[in-house]
């Protein structure tokens, strides 16, 4: 199994990409451990974990609140030993269908604004213990962020490009600790757009003339996580970056 005795995080597990990707973290041997707002939700996600014979963990919390975020990251790898992969995959409230000489501030900015914030927030707390360990893997998941001429999609590709620009930092302030920082990216998962239908343009894009499916993403994400697309485990020597003296204590 690919993520072997790894503990995951996985921030929004109650949508459709956060369950698949749930799943496959489990299927692969990882012990999730779910959060986010819904518990019912939640819960459900976990049923379908446990019956598979997968381990998992589930906790309410605010991918927006700084020190909710930072207490179950806390208390996870109190708990388990270690935060080893972490992925946000919260909603982040975006409006489609009005073009952008008409969208309201609020609804532009509601996206850039939440995709950046959460994905700072969950990432700084996983890379917090991800340095002590010496490894770690932090994913972020998009579009591939380029202008659509053919459709309104308010301030989501702008959310998309900010949250890889901010990946892209990370990746090169963490990556001498031996923390990989990768986007799981695709053209498109097909879901409604609430402005007609998309699935001809996404599948146009694609090399294998279809849309990615939420297993799809999930598959992805597992093989991104493991040890397979860099040859290092925990603990490895790989480290060259010396610990800071805060984490030393």
């Amino acid at each position: 199994m690919l993520l072997e005795g790894r503990n995951a995080v996985v921030y929004g597990a109650a949508g459709t990409i956060g369950r698949a990707v749930a799943r496959a973290f489990a299927r692969e041997g990882a012990r999730v451990h779910l959060a986010g707002r819904t518990p019912d939700a939640l819960a459900d996600v976990a049923s379908e974990i446990e019956a598979a014979g997968g381990m998992v963990e589930t906790a309410r919390v605010d991918a927006l609140d700084e020190r909710a975020v930072a207490d179950h990251a806390d208390a996870v790898a109190g708990g388990s030993g270690s935060v080893d992969i972490s992925i946000n995959l919260i909603s982040v409230g975006e409006v489609f269908g009005t073009p952008l000489a008409e969208i309201t501030l609020a609804d532009f900015e509601r996206p850039v604004i939440t995709a950046v914030r959460s994905t700072f927030l969950t990432a700084r707390a996983a890379a917090r213990h991800m340095i002590r360990q010496g490894s770690g893997v932090i994913l972020t998941f998009g579009g591939y962020g380029v202008p659509l001429s053919d459709f309104h999609l308010g301030g989501f590709q702008v959310a998309l490009s900010a949250v890889d620009s901010l990946r892209l930092q990370l990746a090169a302030e963490l990556g001498p600790y031996g923390i990989r920082v990768l986007t799981v990216q695709s053209v498109g998962v097909v879901e409604p757009s609430g402005e007609g239908d998309m699935t001809d343009s996404v599948v146009a894009r694609t090399m294998l003339k279809r849309g990615a499916t939420a297993e799809d993403v999930g598959n992805v994400a597992a093989f991104a996580a493991s040890a397979m697309t860099f040859g290092t485990s925990r603990g490895s020597t790989w480290r060259k970056r010396p610990l800071p003296s805060r984490y030393l204590r």
